[in-house]
């Protein structure tokens, strides 16, 4: 089978593969690189329980090869804690007790990170919109959009502490 040489930086850390061609980013990250919070689920880009951030943009890592990742800077759970702790949205999962069995969770978490991003100030409608391609079984996702809504307030009052 054909391997691929990457570098790639993964949570602000220089990694260097060599990997099959047809190899999955989330088992680069989970089998390479040992960073297993992204989780995999349906391996069919229904869950988002596997997102990550490539290269500023939420990614499902189910559907993207990691081949790609040549060059690419990538966001996984374990990068966000900040140099003041928890990311602005992870605290707001956990006060707005957002997470039942954590499956999910870090999916919802790399999704948020990116959505606030472009959008520090959504309405409720639109975060609704932004997680239509996270799934959790465990909620009815209005702790969710709740911890959405915190993260951007806490964000917004101290963008400082934002790790992403």
């Amino acid at each position: 089978m054909k391997s691929v040489h990457i570098e790639t930086t993964i949570n602000g850390k220089p990694y260097t593969f060599d990997v099959p061609a047809r190899l999955l980013l989330v088992d680069l990250i989970r089998d390479k690189a040992g960073l297993t919070g992204t989780h995999v689920a349906c391996d069919t880009g229904n869950c988002g329980a596997c997102t990550t951030i490539f290269n500023g943009v939420s990614v499902k890592s189910c559907q993207v090869l990691a081949a790609r990742a040549d060059g690419a800077t990538i966001g996984t759970v374990e990068g966000l804690r900040t140099a003041n702790g928890l990311d602005p949205i992870q605290e707001a999962f956990w006060d707005c007790d957002a997470a039942e069995c954590g499956f999910c969770t870090s999916g919802m978490l790399m999704t948020a990170v990116a959505f606030l991003a472009d959008n520090p100030d959504p309405s409720e409608d639109e975060i609704r919109s932004a997680f239509k391609g996270n799934l959790c079984r465990c909620t009815g996702y209005l702790n969710i959009i709740k911890a959405v809504q915190r993260a951007a307030a806490l964000r917004r009052a101290s963008p400082a502490r934002s790790g992403a």
